[in-house]
């Protein structure tokens, strides 16, 4: 029997080899968008994936298929990640808030959104998804603010706002110290929501180790 999941739009199960080209054409939609946007040419986008350009179309007919796929499956990891920080909210839900941002965080080259720059959701299972992010974190504020934990005026916008700007590391800046400086802001960022005070926060990089890969042609300086 075919199976169906949120971020499949309810195609049957492939098999092993169309599953892996599929996901090679999808890895690869992510990475050409983000560079060129919504009109990279499918060909680069088959050449990226290692597939000739019949694959492509014999997985996703057109381009806005293939457009509004990648936007399914960025609306997927963030469903998934609001209810992951659900069943792990009753302990202590400001960290489990902190914890779906970071989520989002190492999720996001799969996340090519309407608000981090991605193009807009119009297929229905898409706007479906979206609709169910507002509900899921209004629970998980909801759990935080009836163990008095945050400050009662947060709203899942914040959350979402917060979301779409911790996902968008600085240009040129390596994956070590993107990561280390949006864990940083995630925690400043969920410590003004706190009611117990802020905690230490990790190491911030320098503006030498920022700008020295905005530079070229210098020794890191």
């Amino acid at each position: 029997m075919a199976s169906r999941t949120p971020g499949d739009g309810g195609r049957p199960r492939l098999r092993a080899d169309a599953a892996r080209n599929r996901a090679q054409i999808l890895a690869a939609a992510r990475t050409a968008f983000r560079e060129l946007g919504t009109a990279a040419p499918l060909d680069e986008i088959a050449r990226r994936a290692g597939v000739n350009i019949a694959t492509l179309y014999r997985r996703f007919p057109d381009r806005e298929a293939l457009v509004q796929q990648v936007v399914l499956d960025g609306f997927a990891t963030v469903v998934e990640a609001a209810r992951h920080a659900l069943d792990s909210a009753p302990p202590d839900p400001p960290a489990a808030i902190e914890e779906f941002l970071l989520n989002l965080v190492d999720a996001r080259d799969t996340l090519v959104l309407p608000l981090i720059g991605g193009p807009l959701a119009t297929s229905p299972e898409a706007l479906e998804l979206q609709d169910r992010i507002p509900p899921l974190l209004d629970d998980l504020l909801a759990r935080a603010r009836s163990r008095g934990s945050i400050r009662p005026e947060a709203t899942h916008m914040d959350l979402i706002a917060t979301a779409a700007m911790v996902c968008r590391p600085m240009p040129y800046l390596p994956a070590d110290q993107a990561r280390a400086l949006a864990t940083r802001h995630v925690r400043i960022f969920v410590d003004g929501l706190r009611t117990d005070g802020p905690r230490p926060l990790p190491p911030s990089p320098t503006h030498r180790d920022i700008t020295a890969h905005l530079r070229t042609g210098t020794e890191g300086g």
